[in-house]
């Protein structure tokens, strides 16, 4: 099932960069952005994350959180962070748990890699309720920042 505005976010545990665990129903009372991408290292992906560091003030200003989730290590999305310097939480779904949940994963991804997360973005409401949702098949596309920002400020 395909999740939608409306619906109640999958609660999910995931480690960071660091190895620490986080929890989605532990930003209860704040707004979250989920941006789950492919691979980390790659153009598109590089460029997604790095247009959010570059415009960190606009979550910032809206009281969200930012949190990119991937299949990637823990490791690979450490080397990651610090190679474009990127100021939020980078999470590992490297069990694909999290990428399924959500409708974003890749049952084959460039014809041979099995399991690799969908360029997604998902808006979480204070209550834990999905206020934006948005599932790319094409992995060379980006998410609507300005329908995100425009669902924010709502």
């Amino acid at each position: 099932m395909q999740l939608q505005k409306g619906m109640q976010a999958p609660d999910f545990t995931l480690y960071d960069t660091d190895r620490n665990q986080v929890t989605l129903s532990s930003f209860k009372g704040k707004k979250v952005i989920l941006l789950f991408f492919p691979m980390a290292f790659t153009g598109v992906c590089t460029k997604e994350l790095c247009a959010i560091r570059d415009g960190m003030a606009i979550y910032n200003n809206a009281d969200a959180v930012v949190l990119g989730i991937s299949v990637d290590s823990p490791f690979t999305l450490a080397k990651f962070k610090e190679a474009e310097g990127l100021n939020f939480p980078l999470l590992s779904d490297f069990n694909k748990e999290v990428s399924t949940a959500y409708g974003a994963i890749y049952d084959s991804f460039i014809g041979w890699m099995k399991g690799v997360s969908k360029r997604a973005a998902f808006l979480i409401d204070a209550n834990g309720t999905i206020q934006y949702a948005e599932v790319l098949e094409n992995a060379g596309d980006l998410p609507n920042f300005d329908a995100i920002q425009h669902a924010l400020a709502a």
